[in-house]
């Protein structure tokens, strides 16, 4: 469907200054997520409680799934919204409160016993989850409404860059707070930084300018949100293509959240070497982010992603064989390439597949669909690395990382990109 013309005078006006408002987003919410790492800060964290790999590892997977799980649940609610940002500004509140609550436990850890703490450390990082997951379809149906077609990869590149740099500072800080500052008020420091950058991330999302979208028929029986995800499901074979190749990509990407506990476990590492560890992965991120979503808009979102596998193979085989913590800069190199292309550019990927009205049902399928792989891949990869060790959960990512470069190159393909409507060209606002 093209876009109004009212409307699409709307976006052009206000491009620069949405392009703007959601960096800044984006930027606050990657200081939150250098505080409270789902990749370091977090894994460490419930290392102080347990020792089991298969429960560090299931931490951020939470994470992942929960942020992944509802996304089709809210399709209809989405799709049927005349205006998007008041669903955004009422789900995501549940993916930031839950930190408080963090702080909390991690304060009150020593009176709680580690037993308790972490039962409730789960329960929150669920409700984090899921409130993310919540968030995850109104949020990106607003940012494709409020970013022209093409330009969708650039500015997912964009803005992850905003929030793997601003995430790469709080990293580094995370770090020395919890070198130097003695328990349990250096985890709780953590969560609080974090807590502060939600809120300042929060007021940015509310004032991202959004034009009235034409209101969408409600359905009139509860069927049709199904028949709907159904009808697409069996009449788009690239995308359930698409499907099996992201379900794969999880277990490509596994090895990545065992990196730090293995360096810490296996060389004995400081925590400050952790965080700076972090800082390099993360600061690597901005310039995979930027120039991966570049490419992708000017060559093809599919291809960059094959890179991005071929990367998390090469990662984990270096993680496998290093005989020093050092290598494992290298395999953080990597890890960031890969990252990209598992999680920033298969979203502006998604919303090629149909139209604006379908859009909703396709990110929230994408995403729905895929999260038993995103669950069931770190469970699995802590099983492995519980009961025949680390390597063997390094080598499965090696192979599910070919095998999703494999489908890309020979069974997905490109869908047809929407055309651009507007009849002057749209200038990237960072040119």
């Amino acid at each position: 469907m093209s876009i109004p013309p009212s409307n699409e005078q709307f976006i052009q006006r206000n491009l620069r200054y949405n392009f703007t408002i959601n960096i800044l987003d984006g930027g606050f919410f990657g200081l939150a997520l250098g505080f409270a790492s789902f990749i370091t800060i977090i894994p460490l964290f419930v290392s102080q409680m347990t020792e089991s790999a298969l429960l560090i590892g299931l931490a951020p997977a939470i994470h992942s799934v929960g942020w992944q799980f509802p996304q089709l649940l809210t399709a209809g609610w989405v799709s049927r919204a005349k205006r998007i940002k008041p669903l955004v500004l009422q789900a995501t509140l549940h993916e930031r409160i839950p930190y408080i609550g963090l702080a909390a436990v991690a304060w009150f850890l020593p009176q709680l016993g580690t037993e308790t703490a972490l039962i409730l450390t789960f329960i929150l990082l669920t409700w984090q989850g899921f409130g993310g997951g919540l968030t995850a379809n109104p949020w990106t149906s607003l940012m494709t409404k409020v970013i022209p077609a093409n330009l969708h990869s650039t500015f997912f590149g964009a803005q992850g860059a905003a929030l793997t740099g601003m995430e790469g500072l709080s990293a580094v800080a995370a770090g020395l707070i919890l070198d130097r500052v003695d328990g349990p008020l250096d985890f709780t420091l953590c969560f609080l930084g974090a807590t502060a950058a939600l809120v300042i991330s929060y007021i940015t999302i509310a004032l991202v300018r959004e034009p009235d979208g034409r209101p969408r028929p409600s359905e009139s029986i509860p069927d049709g949100f199904w028949k709907e995800s159904k009808r697409i499901l069996k009449t788009n074979p690239n995308f359930n293509a698409f499907l099996v190749m992201r379900s794969l990509s999880q277990f490509a990407a596994m090895a990545f959240s065992f990196y730090i506990v293995y360096i810490v476990w296996t060389f004995g590492v400081s925590e400050a070497v952790a965080g700076l560890m972090t800082g390099v992965f993360l600061i690597a991120s901005i310039l995979a982010s930027l120039v991966m979503g570049r490419l992708a808009d000017r060559w093809s979102p599919r291809a960059v992603m094959i890179i991005g596998a071929l990367a998390a193979s090469l990662s984990a085989l270096l993680a496998m064989l290093a005989p020093s913590a050092n290598w494992f800069y290298a395999s953080f190199i990597l890890t960031s390439m890969a990252i990209v292309a598992v999680w920033t550019i298969p979203i502006p990927l998604t919303v090629q597949f149909g139209t604006e009205e379908e859009r909703p049902y396709y990110i929230g399928l994408s995403s729905t669909l895929t999260s038993p792989a995103t669950l069931l891949a770190p469970i699995f990869g802590g099983w492995l690395a519980d009961t025949v060790g680390f390597q063997a959960t390094f080598m499965v990512s090696i192979v599910c990382g070919l095998l999703m470069a494999a489908m890309l190159a020979f069974v997905v393909k490109d869908p047809p990109r929407e055309p651009v409507s507007i009849t002057q060209p749209i200038r990237t606002p960072v040119e």
